[in-house]
């Protein structure tokens, strides 16, 4: 539940900073252009199965497997390799999914990091970008990919390979897990890389 208040409210105040910011300069100072079919795919395979692809769930198994989590497949490499699997296994989906939907609704749920430079915008970019996708025109709207593809392997994954005891609700905490997680590459990604 905690999970669920502190997304609520880094949301709230990101929307309300990001209106701020989005009233005080006018529109023009970055023009967005979609990227073209090839330029998306090549993301999508990318943030599937590429190379930085396999960084995230280098760090989730690695902390799952100190952690122990789940505890029925143990502290072994066996284990580990299962927890990898399982991280590899849930981003294809979410990644799939949201390269679907994207190309579907016709929307770019791609991270573009802030064109401005004070500190409100950035961090308002970082969280807002966790919840939004570009239409066409590059207007921000309610990133439906992002959320169902996330949410949706989260559930997915625990309704399948995770040991029994784990089901649809350990999807739900997983996905919120998930889009915080996201906001916070999305910060290093907005102020240190």
């Amino acid at each position: 539940m905690k999970i669920f208040i502190i997304l609520g409210l880094l949301f709230i105040s990101s929307l309300s900073a990001f209106a701020q910011t989005n009233t005080q300069q006018p529109a023009t100072t970055t023009t967005y252009v979609r990227p073209d079919a090839e330029e998306r795919f090549k993301k999508y395979v990318n943030n599937a199965i590429g190379p930085t692809a396999f960084i995230g769930p280098a760090f989730s198994s690695t902390f799952k497997q100190i952690r122990n989590q789940p505890e029925e497949w143990g502290k072994t490499s066996k284990g580990f390799a299962k927890r990898f699997g399982d991280s590899v296994g849930r981003n294809v989906i979410k990644q799939t999914i949201t390269y679907g939907l994207d190309e579907t609704l016709k929307l770019d749920s791609n991270y573009y990091r802030s064109s401005k430079k004070e500190f409100k915008s950035k961090f308002s970019n970082a969280v807002v970008s966790a919840f939004t996708a570009r239409n066409k025109n590059g207007k921000r709207v309610v990133g439906v990919p992002i959320l169902v593809g996330t949410y949706s392997s989260a559930i997915i994954a625990n309704e399948t390979w995770m040991p029994n005891r784990f089901n649809y609700k350990n999807g739900l905490r997983d996905g919120s897990i998930s889009i915080v997680t996201k906001i916070g590459f999305n910060l290093l990604k907005e102020f240190v890389f």
